[in-house]
């Protein structure tokens, strides 16, 4: 476990993950917001159909596209940073991104309106299991790329559908590399020379277009043509993609809290990262319990005798949930491979609701103190 103050300043990607419930899209605006205090231009996209990033940043709708951000309530942070800095936030829109690439990357302008008019492409790009991770690589890629921006910062779904998200790009990659769309993209004449597209489904299709009149065979057909010449740019830039979330100046931040559950499922995630060859950065455990009193303190304080009695059975109570942290935080750091640091997060006695709270959340983010840890 690496020790020492949270660095991210050397970053450009920083992608937050962990399960829902654990205030992941928190963290990720705090960081986003950390990094603009800093004069970085920054931005913050959100794959949770969630609003609540958009929300914690004082944003209302559904942002696709990325919206400006005020940081004027951020301070005592230095003017110059400030004007030097940019704060964006999105939330991604996959079907709309869908529709950029094609509108972008199609070979010709009478393909482009083919695949935007297409039944079959309208259901697949807003409802196929998968179209939201990829368009989330493409918006990465996107936002990664622009010459303006510094530090992107993602916040991604839970877990289970985070691992998906991390794993798209090899998934398009053997997608596109398989026998399936490598027939799919054949010259017609070939398909038919070969016999590959088999007559008894054409006769299927037929029949059913006569039934229903969706003319459904013709619908694939133009789906097909129309994607012609683009599968070699989806994979250029999965592998651009893959190779983004591997670079040396990525880092992923695993988040989590302190509870007992909550640590054994951030142990998974963990595992499952390593087993792709994934590397955490950071784990951030959000909601840490702050700093206790001590009896002392309580004895010397100037309070009713009634009133210090209770503050004593409170502080035995909050002692012994401070125990159990700790034992789980030492559970963590065992597991923790050794490049990563453990940071807490403490709460806010609030909801954050505003810039000027998440850059309060930044500010408080500490290393935990090894002699903290229980071995």
């Amino acid at each position: 476990m690496k020790s020492g103050a949270p660095d991210f300043a050397r970053y450009r990607l920083i992608a937050c993950l962990g399960p829902g419930g654990v205030g992941k899209t928190t963290v990720s605006a705090a960081l986003a917001v950390s990094g603009a205090a800093r004069g970085r231009s920054v931005d913050v996209m959100t794959v949770d159909p969630a609003p609540r990033l958009l929300d914690a940043l004082g944003l209302d709708g559904n942002a696709s596209e990325p919206r400006t951000v005020s940081l004027k309530a951020l301070r005592p942070v230095p003017a110059a940073a400030i004007r030097h800095a940019r704060l964006r936030a999105l939330k991604l829109d996959p079907k709309e991104t869908f529709d950029s690439i094609v509108r972008q990357h199609a070979p010709s302008a009478a393909a482009r309106d083919a695949i935007l008019s297409n039944r079959i492409y309208r259901n697949l790009s807003s409802a196929l299991a998968g179209v939201g991770d990829y368009m989330a690589m493409e918006k990465l890629l996107e936002l990664a790329s622009q010459p303006d921006t510094d530090l992107v910062v993602l916040d991604t779904p839970p877990a289970a559908e985070a691992l998906d998200f991390l794993d798209a790009p090899r998934r398009l990659l053997e997608l596109l590399n398989s026998r399936a769309v490598t027939l799919l993209g054949a010259p017609a004449g070939l398909l038919r020379q070969f016999r590959l597209v088999d007559l008894a489904a054409r006769a299927v299709l037929s029949a059913f277009d006569r039934v229903t009149g969706l003319n459904l065979l013709a619908d694939v057909q133009a789906f097909v043509s129309g994607f012609e010449g683009m599968y070699e740019g989806f994979a250029e830039r999965a592998k651009r993609a893959d190779a983004l979330l591997r670079a040396g100046d990525t880092a992923l931040v695993l988040v989590t809290t302190p509870e007992t559950g909550r640590i054994a499922q951030a142990q998974e995630f963990l595992q499952a990262l390593q087993k792709a060859g994934l590397q955490v950065n950071a784990i951030v455990v959000n909601r840490a319990m702050p700093a206790l009193p001590d009896a002392k303190e309580i004895a010397a304080a100037k309070l009713s005798a009634a009133l210090k009695r209770k503050l004593r059975r409170n502080l035995a109570d909050q002692v012994a949930l401070k125990e159990r942290e700790t034992r789980s935080l030492g559970v963590l750091s065992r597991v923790m491979p050794a490049q990563a640091q453990l940071l807490l997060s403490p709460e806010l006695d609030h909801e954050p609701r505003s810039v000027t709270d998440l850059g309060v959340i930044a500010a408080n983010l500490r290393p935990a103190p090894r002699n903290s840890l229980v071995p």
